[in-house]
Parts: structure tokens; sequence; C-alpha cells
């Protein structure tokens, strides 16, 4: 019999996910990137099945092959696409402005709804293979829905100056989850946007206090860049802090009212330790693979001299025959093994970390209603992650 609440325990390992996240990272390097996206299934699999709600893991299905496939006819889609786009844009720019400024800029806002289609594509096609105690999860369609409504609530949070930047966080939100299913029940995001103000007002001072000290610099004609590096600068690490402050303190509030019929969620985590998680680990990352960089730039040096010698111009590097290429092939495979090695501790002092904590403090009150859910048809979305890939979006786990 199912306990009224389950807490969430998460098993992962810093050490055998950094041993995974090296040799997948090796693997896709010399696949050149093919492998991409076994790596991707086997970090999920690993991350979802750490995540043990009341004991029960989470299963994560998907195949590799489905996002290989996908991302090829995302390429092909996408590259038609702008191939044709940027093709009127540029023949409009040059007829109407005398210039290519207009088409570039024109042809960068078009990517923008693809971006928000690619998002919620990517969002239905992990949850569509994301399993829990047998039951599938599931999102219903509605990506070009998602799309317009981003890009009128961003124009709406801009031109307000962030003002309505807590009405765009909750709507969004909102359309997401109200189309989100486990089993036959579906979830809902309760609560109202006017919740998420407190947690902004860190940001809009920051924010504000950087405007004046601007404007006023302008007024007053004193806009040495000098001058406006000295205010820009500081503010800047504080608008990341009071932007990362607003997004745990968001998330928190809205998980706390969202349901799933009678179920409902208890979320505690802490906004100063996601900072020192992102803050810690970052430096730790930066360390360790800046010594690395570091060493790599003498190791490659000292292995030119000593095989080439002092008498060579850089200018002739590529002229030096086979000692040439030799050198060229141990740079390129130490270049990709700093970044190998970031990857794999970016894994392991900042994703791994942030998975416990969240996982940890999070409780599912009135469980007892799981017994009562039933299984859902699954959702062959076929063309799984291949626009968000394409575009990038999809390389976080």
């Amino acid at each position: 019999m199912l306990h009224s609440t389950l807490t969430t325990k998460f098993i992962g390992q810093r050490g055998k996910l950094l041993r995974m996240a090296l040799w997948m990272g090796f693997l896709t390097v010399i696949t050149v990137g093919i492998y991409r996206f076994w790596m991707k299934t086997r970090l999920r699999r690993y991350y979802w099945s750490s995540i043990r709600p009341g004991g029960q893991p989470l299963e994560y299905v998907g195949e590799p092959l489905e996002k290989l496939l996908g991302f090829f006819i995302a390429v092909v889609i996408l590259a038609f696409y702008i191939g044709v786009v940027n093709l009127i844009l540029m023949f409009l720019s040059f007829s109407l402005f005398e210039g290519n400024s207009v088409a570039y800029f024109a042809s960068l806002a078009g990517v923008v709804p693809i971006w928000f289609y690619a998002r919620y594509r990517a969002r239905r096609y992990v949850y569509a293979r994301t399993r829990w105690r047998g039951i599938r999860f599931g999102v219903d369609p509605g990506a070009w829905g998602y799309c317009w409504r981003a890009l009128v609530y961003w124009f709406l949070t801009i031109i307000s100056g962030t003002l309505l930047w807590p009405l765009m966080t909750y709507r969004l939100e909102k359309y997401r989850w109200d189309r989100t299913w486990f089993g036959d029940v579906q979830f809902n995001q309760g609560g109202r946007w006017t919740m998420l103000i407190l947690g902004a007002i860190p940001s809009w001072i920051v924010l504000g206090f950087l405007v004046f000290a601007l404007v006023g610099m302008y007024v007053t004609e004193d806009g040495d860049p000098e001058a406006l590096l000295s205010i820009a600068l500081p503010a800047s690490p504080l608008l990341l802090l009071t932007f990362a402050w607003y997004r745990v303190r968001s998330f928190r509030q809205l998980s706390n009212t969202k349901t799933a019929g009678s179920i409902r969620f208890d979320c505690r985590i802490s906004a100063p330790r996601v900072i020192w998680i992102y803050s810690f680990g970052y430096f730790v990352t930066s360390l360790i693979a800046g010594a690395l960089a570091i060493g790599v730039a003498f190791a490659f040096v000292g292995i030119m001299f000593a095989n080439i010698g002092e008498a060579f111009s850089l200018d002739d590097f590529d002229n030096l025959g086979a000692p040439g290429l030799g050198l060229q092939a141990i740079g390129f495979a130490l270049y990709f093994a700093v970044f190998l090695i970031w990857a794999a501790l970016q894994h392991v002092f900042v994703t791994l970390p942030l998975w416990r904590h969240y996982a940890e403090r999070i409780e599912v009150l009135g469980a007892e209603a799981l017994v009562n859910v039933s299984q859902r048809e699954r959702d062959e979305h076929r063309e799984a992650e291949g626009f968000a890939e394409a575009l990038d979006l999809g390389a976080a786990i």
C-alpha cells in the first residue's frame, strides 16, 4: 500500500558518472559526433534511474536511433527553410535598403520562432519516453501554440522593461503543464502570476540602478567608456545572482501549486544552495580544466620543438610535411581532450549535485491516488528532438 507522502532519493555517484562521461565523450569525438546520440541516451538513463520517488526509479526508454534520424530530418528541413528564406531576405535587403545588414537581422529574428517550437517538441519527446512505476508521461501537441505565446510574452516583457517577466514565466509554465500527463491523469498549474513578483524585485532593483546610472552619465555628457564599464562590470554578476534567485524561487512556487488530480507536491529547494552549487561547481571545473589546458599547451610546445626544432616559422607550419601533420593531429587531440574533461567535470560538480538537490527536496503528496492511474498510449513522436539538436538546444540532459 502506498503511503500518502513519498520522499525522493537520488543515488547517482560522481565516480561512475565521471567514467561514463569521459568514455562516451571520447567515443563522440572519434565518431565525429555520431555517438553523441548514444551518449545522451545513456546519460539520461543514468540520471533518470538515480531519481527514486518512493523508492521507485524513473525510467528513460528513448532510443539513440530515434534521435539520430530526427536530427537528419530536422537538418534537411532547416537547411531548406533557412536557405530559401535567407535568399529572399538578401534580395529584398539589397533591393530596398542597399545593404545586407537588414537581411542578417531578419534572418536571426526568423530563427527565434523555430527555437521556441523546438523546445516544446523536445519536451514532448522526453516526457513521452519517461516512465515511473511503469506508467508513461506525455505531453499534448501544441508546439506552434507555445511558439506564438512565447513570442508575445517575450515582446511584452521587453517593452515593459521586464515588469511583466513574472507574467511570462507563469503563462508559459501553465501552457506547458496544463498539457502534461502522467498516465490518464492531467497536470494542472495552479496559483497566480502575481505570486512570482516578490522574487523578481531584486533583479528589478539591480537593473533599475544600472539603467539609472547609465542614463545619468549620458545626461551629464560623461559617456566615458571606462566609466560605463566601471558600472556595468560590477552590475553583471549581481544581475546573474538575482536572476538565479528568481529562477529557483519561481520554480519552487510553481511546483507547490501544481496538481495531478488529487496528487500534489511539496518543493523545498533552496536558492542559496543552488547558487552555491553553480558557483563552486563551475569554479572547480574551470580551475581543473584550466590547469589541464595550460599543461596541455606546454606539452604541445615541448613536443613541437623536440621534433622540429626552433628553426622554422609558424607561417610555414603547413609546409612541414609529415612532422607538421603529426603535430596538427596531436594538437587537435589535446584540444578536444580539454573539452572532454570540461564536460565530464561539469556533470560531476554541477549537474549531478543540482539533480540531487532538486530530487531530494521534492515530495509527492496524496500518493495513495497513484493506484488509480491508468496507462496511456505511446506517443510515437518520430522526429524526436531533431530540431532542438539541429539548433543546439538538445545538448544538455
